[in-house]
């Protein structure tokens, strides 16, 4: 089993992959290392234009989450079967995801791959995983019934798959930065405080 250090370590392999692939489509990116909450990296273009991305890696073929944080989820007291209310309403719903499944050196070696795509359309990745596997059950979960683990497969977004067009169309459609001096007013003299008759206080 996976402990805390090789948990962070996948991460960190992750986030420097996806740096050097956007590197190599014209696009410098950083890692922040888990320092910000809300994002992973910054992806940035030649006229600086920025764009946020979180990076999900893992060495299976699938990704872990909760439900409960990409769908409204209870439990029935009396029949311990799950109720669905739906997906949640998101935050930075275009906020883009590389979800990163990590390749092997040893014994055969297995190319990293990588998947592209928006909060919104991971969201229903997930939610399409969770529901058939829930609507297989009767919606109860003998073991756990309380239980919201919910997992997305590298077949269940084959067709994000090397989707990096995603962030070059993001950072292109992001305003551009201001940039050279700005002007800045003048300050009004003696002789002119005169001529419109404004008073020294």
């Amino acid at each position: 089993m996976a402990n805390g250090r090789d948990n962070k370590l996948t991460g960190h392999i992750a986030e420097h992959l996806v740096c050097a692939e956007l590197g190599r489509r014209g696009i410098l990116a950083t890692p922040f290392s888990g320092n910000v909450p809300t994002f992973d990296l910054l992806a940035a273009d030649e006229n600086c234009r920025a764009v946020p991305i979180q990076v999900k890696a893992t060495t299976s073929d699938n990704w872990r989450t909760d439900a409960s944080r990409w769908m409204d989820l209870r439990v029935d007291r009396r029949s311990q079967r799950q109720i669905y209310g739906g997906p949640t309403m998101l935050d930075a719903a275009e906020m883009i995801y590389v979800m990163v499944a990590l390749g092997a050196r040893e014994p055969e070696a297995i190319p990293d791959r990588f998947f592209v795509l928006t909060r919104r359309e991971l969201q229903a990745a997930y939610v399409s995983s969770y529901t058939a596997f829930m609507e297989r059950q009767s919606w109860l979960r003998p073991r756990s019934p309380k239980s919201f683990d919910c997992r997305v497969t590298v077949s269940d977004l084959s067709c994000y798959e090397d989707r990096w067009s995603l962030v070059v169309e993001q950072t292109s459609s992001t305003p551009k930065p201001v940039s050279g001096k700005q002007k800045v007013a003048p300050q009004p003299t003696s002789e002119n405080r005169s001529k419109t008759g404004v008073k020294r206080s």
